[in-house]
């Protein structure tokens, strides 16, 4: 019988089967930021555990609140930074080289097809988008993660998603993960791995991949993973063109990850895009969803593009296409926090930054602070905001708030008519 990618991912990785269905996997990355991860480092010392098991595999940074807000955050980025030095970990991102976690990491080339990640935090899915199995844990987990490079994990079923047709204009990878979670529910990949394929994926980039996988959790997803193919290896070309070669051959050598074609899946979701409209969250859940047209002149406050889903350059070229000329809505606030400072310079370069700031959008430095309403775009109560971030739970962004999650080009549109208004008009 054939195996799964997370079955084959799993089996070259297990350290041992403590029980039927468990098992123990060794870790190739090991990822942290301030907000989980102080947690653990103080309990290691406390513990006289104060060590890590490979330096060269954990990567850091700070990114939820940067720079720091107050004495709390400020204390949480302290133990991390001293740990970083004190373990004399390499691949640390502070204040001003830091960048949005799963935005930074993956561009850096830490990630690779076969790797498995786990990081504090819920939006590890977003890397397997490289054909990785990646996870969020729990502190515990992350612990010993830190300290011996393993975690257990039961082994996931997996849920083949199909993703056909043709991408219709002015929609994109935000919109196709929203139909998804809007039909399978938030619990409708509970302890599974969801599996991307079909023509649409094949056809999409890394960064519209990395969309798709960031949002499996939301429908209760373990991993998000999509087969890694040539637009993988062009993507990851500058980090291992001294291990191939040739490109074609680092292709190759991916598809000893692809599911077998003969393997068995938990169950099978289909789903054909052509006919699919721009899709907006309307409740307290990600499930929650409805086309944009059924969502038209909800009034908004305030506009946010950027986080770990849509914070990349492919989604400010994209936002940039209605707000580039336009003026931001009377009354409105618009916020834009590219991913990463490499994002940052790029936008820059193309000369998008510009464009945003003269439709008066604040240009915040890379962080995650507004996405959980930590800092940088907190909202008060009764507000509305128009978001391309990844959750729209109730208070998510700021205690009394409403949060719309959609993509940038909705979100672009909403912020030059301070509605939520339908963006395909403005792209003809």
């Amino acid at each position: 019988m054939g195996k799964t990618i997370a079955q084959k991912i799993f089996e070259a990785h297990t350290r041992d089967t403590p029980a039927p269905g468990n098992v123990v996997l060794d870790l190739d990355v090991v990822m942290c930021h301030e907000i989980t991860t102080p947690i653990a480092i103080n309990d290691l010392v406390a513990r006289g555990m104060d060590r890590v098991f490979d330096p060269a595999k954990i990567k850091v940074v700070i990114d939820h609140v940067t720079p720091s807000k107050d004495t709390k955050t400020a204390t949480q980025a302290k133990i991390l930074r001293d740990w970083a030095r004190r373990q004399q970990i390499r691949d640390f991102f502070d204040v001003g080289a830091n960048g949005v976690c799963h935005a930074l990491f993956p561009e850096k080339g830490f990630i690779r097809p076969g790797y498995t990640v786990i990081m504090g935090d819920s939006h590890t899915c977003t890397h397997g988008a490289f054909g990785a199995f990646a996870a969020g844990v729990g502190t515990t987990d992350l612990e010993v993660g830190i300290l011996k490079g393993v975690c257990s994990f039961r082994v996931p079923e997996t849920l083949r998603v199909n993703i056909n047709g043709l991408m219709p204009k002015g929609v994109s990878a935000k919109d196709v993960i929203l139909k998804i979670i809007k039909e399978l529910t938030v619990n409708g990949a509970t302890d599974k791995v969801m599996e991307f394929h079909g023509e649409v994926v094949a056809a999409m980039s890394m960064e519209a991949r990395m969309t798709l996988c960031n949002m499996a959790i939301e429908a209760g997803g373990t991993c998000g993973i999509c087969m890694p193919d040539l637009v993988t290896a062009e993507y990851l070309w500058p980090f291992i063109k001294d291990n191939y070669p040739t490109i074609d051959a680092a292709v190759a050598d991916f598809a000893k990850w692809h599911s077998d074609s003969d393997c068995v899946y938990a169950g099978e979701f289909n789903l054909e895009i052509s006919e699919l409209v721009p899709q907006v969250t309307y409740g307290f859940k990600p499930d929650e969803v409805k086309d944009v047209t059924a969502m038209e002149g909800t009034r908004i406050d305030q506009v946010y593009i950027g986080s770990c889903t849509n914070g990349r350059i492919e989604d400010l070229r994209e936002a940039v296409k209605i707000i580039g000329g336009r003026k931001v809505a009377d009354g409105v606030r618009g916020i834009l926090s590219p991913a990463t400072p490499a994002v940052f310079n790029q936008a820059l370069a193309e000369g998008i930054i510009q464009q945003f700031m003269a439709a008066g959008f604040c240009v915040t430095n890379p962080t995650c602070g507004a996405c959980l309403g930590m800092s940088n775009g907190v909202m008060a109560p009764g507000e509305v905001c128009a978001s391309t971030t990844n959750r729209n739970f109730n208070g998510r962004m700021g205690k009394g708030g409403m949060v719309h999650l959609m993509s940038p080009l909705s979100a672009a549109a909403a912020a030059v008519t301070g509605k939520i208004t339908d963006p395909r008009p403005f792209l003809d």
